[in-house]
């Protein structure tokens, strides 16, 4: 069942720097760490190193290239590989995962394999996605430095299996589990294997492992339940278990489902969670009820999902919950790791949790009691849905300015490199019904401003102490969607007739799915540009800083078309150090780039051998400071396709 290979690594060559790395209790780092997927158990993906500065930052090269040696090879679903995975760093060792489940750890001096284990993903099956975006490490307090599994490294693979690896010899530590693996997938109502998937690292608290889940979107009414699940860091034994769905008619949030509880799946929470240590709190952001775009087995506004909830780390329970979206029908996940900041505002200095929206929308909340720290407003929203909908009236607005925009799209919108591109968009624009963010998905066609891409999405945001500033990468492009009746499908289907884009089976609703993004005939999106922004939100003053197009088209773009840096579309998200420096790929072209984070001008940029569609990290080690990205494209996205990851740093 297992594969692994190792060659003996001077593992504790860094133990003086690092000794502080202690993971599993106090959660803190040293600065020459990044030690969680975040960097910190809040998120923040800030890092206090300044060696790499604006004066030397155009004098970055690359100082070692690791390749994985996964390409999606002899796997049915090979082209849909992604590589989104953010390297954590503990004792001198990159910990990094790819898609199809491996976990590989790498010398952070010199790039070279220590180990590289294989959980044996099947390769001949279909999936929801293909990815992992990383890997989490916990150091046992109560063990001595020379015992087996001291330090461990938990790996989730895309068919729910969580792994616990030895973090010096990558061997399985058979205390956890059934022999080092706890079956997720196996207690979550399960249906066909590849559609229950552990995608982002598991959160560490004290000596608990907890872990949300990534479930295949619009197959059926019935999904797999998106339990959120707290498990014992040595034993695997389940400590709580916590379901976004209530089923029990004493809790709060039953009364808003007015159907659907027993039937209806996911709600999952999918991103990174963040954790409080001091005040025994995680973080969770939720998803959807299943299926995305049609809520007619689930009335109500379903409380729990796409809510941002505060659960104890002790027992599970609810602490306080803020419904962001209701009643979903849009595919507005919460889609991004909860930052948990010090926030000081209009004098008063708060403790806050900062969440990040597909809507394009900061909500910040008083971390201990949910309580917004700025408002909230619940406004109209347009109605007049499908047969058998019932949707909310209002939906929640952050008083903060959106990062993107929420108006209708119209005709005059139409964007093309050429005349009959932008022809045809206009085309398409004026068959889809179109007024602004919330529009419901309709049998004509719906167009969704911003998509269910986002806004932002699972790359997040980035903090600035310093200027009480978080740095998201934004997507500004529109997506459309449409029901068709299954009856009028079938028949379609039968004449051979049917659009089969984006389609999707959406099984025990009388409607199928279809949806896709607003592209032009030159698969160019049909509104201006920019799609791919970079935004500096002052969370003090309560107003953007600056905002930037990022990236150009050299990669994405005809032959014939100019490189202009228009914006383009991005998947992932940014870092930032002490120095003033921000760094971010994401976008598709392969670049990893370095902005000032007080002005947003770009400093310098590294070419990639692949895209860059994940998040980097920063460490030190023998006194120099390096930048890594992992470097193997989107398969879904179509950028260029690989299985690097790339370490910068100044040249010698």
């Amino acid at each position: 069942m297992i594969a692994g290979r190792r060659r003996v690594p001077d593992l504790h060559r860094k133990v003086a720097v690092l000794c502080a790395a202690f993971l599993g209790v106090s959660q803190s780092a040293s600065a020459e760490d990044w030690p969680h997927y975040g960097r910190d158990a809040g998120g923040t993906r800030y890092s206090p190193l300044e060696q790499i500065d604006r004066s030397n930052v155009a004098e970055l090269d690359i100082a070692w290239r690791f390749r994985t040696g996964e390409l999606g090879q002899d796997a049915e679903q090979g082209d849909n590989l992604t590589f989104e995975a953010t390297p954590v760093l503990w004792r001198g060792t990159l910990y990094i995962s790819t898609g199809f489940g491996t976990a590989i750890a790498i010398d952070a001096a010199s790039g070279g394999e220590v180990w590289h284990f294989d959980s044996r993903v099947p390769r001949d099956i279909g999936f929801a996605e293909v990815t992992s975006r990383g890997v989490t490490v916990w150091e046992d307090p109560d063990r001595d430095d020379n015992d087996a599994c001291k330090a461990r490294v938990y790996l989730g693979n895309i068919v729910g299996g969580l792994y616990a690896l030895d973090a010096v010899t990558g061997k399985l530590c058979t205390d956890f589990g059934e022999q080092g693996v706890v079956d997720l997938h196996a207690d979550a109502r399960p249906r066909e294997l590849g559609q229950y998937a552990i995608t982002s690292p598991p959160a560490v608290a004290n000596d608990r492992i907890i872990v949300g889940s990534a479930i295949g979107d619009n197959s059926a009414v019935g999904l797999e339940r998106g339990i959120v699940r707290a498990l014992d860091a040595r034993s695997g034994q389940v400590r709580w278990i916590w379901d976004p769905i209530p089923t029990d008619p004493d809790d709060p949030a039953y009364a808003t489902w007015i159907s659907g509880v027993e039937e209806t799946g996911g709600a999952n929470a999918w991103p990174p969670l963040s954790v409080d240590v001091a005040n025994g709190l995680v973080f969770v952001p939720t998803g959807a009820p299943s299926p995305d775009f049609f809520g007619g087995q689930r009335e109500g506004d379903n409380a729990y999902a796409n809510s941002l909830v505060a659960l104890s780390v002790e027992s599970g329970e609810v602490v306080w919950h803020r419904q962001l979206v209701h009643h979903d029908v849009w595919d507005y996940d919460l889609p991004a790791q909860p930052l948990l900041v010090e926030l000081e505002k209009d004098g008063q200095r708060y403790s806050a949790v900062v969440q990040a929206t597909k809507m394009g929308m900061v909500f910040v909340f008083d971390r201990l009691t949910g309580e917004p720290i700025y408002p909230i407003e619940e406004r109209p929203v347009p109605q007049g849905g499908i047969a058998g909908e019932r949707l909310s009236p209002t939906q929640p607005f952050s008083t903060l300015p959106s990062l993107v925009s929420h108006a209708a799209i119209t005709e005059d919108d139409a964007y093309g490199f050429l005349y009959f591109d932008k022809r045809g968009c206009r085309k398409k624009i004026a068959s889809l019904r179109s007024e602004g963010i919330y529009t419901p998905p309709t049998i004509g066609g719906t167009l969704l401003n911003p998509g269910y891409a986002g806004g932002s999405n699972w790359g997040g945001l980035a903090w600035d102490p310093s200027s009480q500033t978080v740095i998201a990468t934004v997507l500004e492009l529109p997506m459309w969607v449409r029901l068709t009746p299954r009856e009028e499908a079938q028949k379609q289907m039968d004449a051979g007739t049917y659009d089969w884009q984006g389609y999707t089976e959406m099984d025990g609703t009388p409607y199928v799915l279809n949806r896709g993004t607003l592209l032009s005939a030159l698969d160019v999106p049909c509104t201006k540009p920019p799609w791919g922004k970079l935004v500096a939100l002052d969370l003090g003053s309560g107003e953007i800083a600056w905002e930037r197009p990022i990236g150009t088209i050299q990669d994405i773009a005809p032959a014939p078309v100019p490189n202009v840096e228009l914006g383009v579309p991005l998947i992932g998200g940014a870092i930032v150090t002490a120095s003033g420096l921000v760094f971010v790929a994401a976008t598709f072209d392969d670049y990893l780039r370095a902005f000032d984070v007080a002005t947003g001008e770009e400093l310098w940029k590294g070419r990639l051998p692949a895209g860059g569609q994940a998040t980097p990290m920063t460490y030190s080690i023998d006194g120099r400071q390096y930048v890594v990205i992992a470097a193997g494209g989107h398969g879904g996205a179509g950028t260029t396709r690989g299985d690097y990851v790339v370490a910068f740093a100044v040249r010698d």
